[in-house]
């Protein structure tokens, strides 16, 4: 007899942090996910993301990936505006997680008031830039050697995502 399990999305709490910060290193790991080479101390992550819209992925109890939003001015004109980050385990690539996250990410801003979502994407992550054009976000334009990693200039991608409902009047 064969169990099978249903992915499931809940908000993040800080014990968690194990998992997020594995598969945050995984991200790391890849050198197209993120300009940081370092998983930063739970304190660090938590004071540059936003106290709400931090959700997990879980499969059978197993965290499978995590998204959550960081605030990108603190000028409060922007305050409807927020950065993306989304990291799936590489075990768990390919399998709809990313999907999943992004509409509950989308669901949670929108019910926080967040009328904007951006991300910058390497350009070599397809699979950030596809699974970003899937769920309405359209492609900007391109920053080009925005930041080094690891010496490197790179590039990055900037997307964006305007609500229908919050920010429209």
């Amino acid at each position: 007899m064969k169990t099978t399990y249903q992915l499931v999305v809940r908000p993040m709490h800080s014990d968690d942090w194990e998992s997020v910060s594995r598969i945050y290193a995984e991200g790391i790991a890849t050198g197209f996910a993120t300009f940081e080479t370092d998983v930063p101390s739970y304190e660090s992550w938590d004071a540059a993301h936003m106290q709400s819209c931090r959700i997990v992925a879980s499969e059978n109890g197993n965290i499978l990936g995590w998204a959550a939003l960081s605030p990108v001015s603190n000028r409060c004109v922007y305050g409807g505006v927020a950065e993306v980050s989304v990291y799936i385990g590489e075990k768990s690539r390919g399998k709809g997680v990313g999907k999943l996250l992004m509409k509950t990410l989308i669901h949670d801003s929108e019910s926080v008031g967040i009328w904007t979502l951006q991300s910058g994407i390497f350009p070599e992550n397809k699979g950030s830039v596809q699974l970003h054009e899937k769920m309405g976000f359209r492609y900007i334009g391109k920053r080009e050697r925005v930041g080094k990693l690891d010496g490197i200039w790179k590039d990055n991608l900037l997307f964006e995502r305007r609500s229908k409902t919050i920010g429209v009047d």
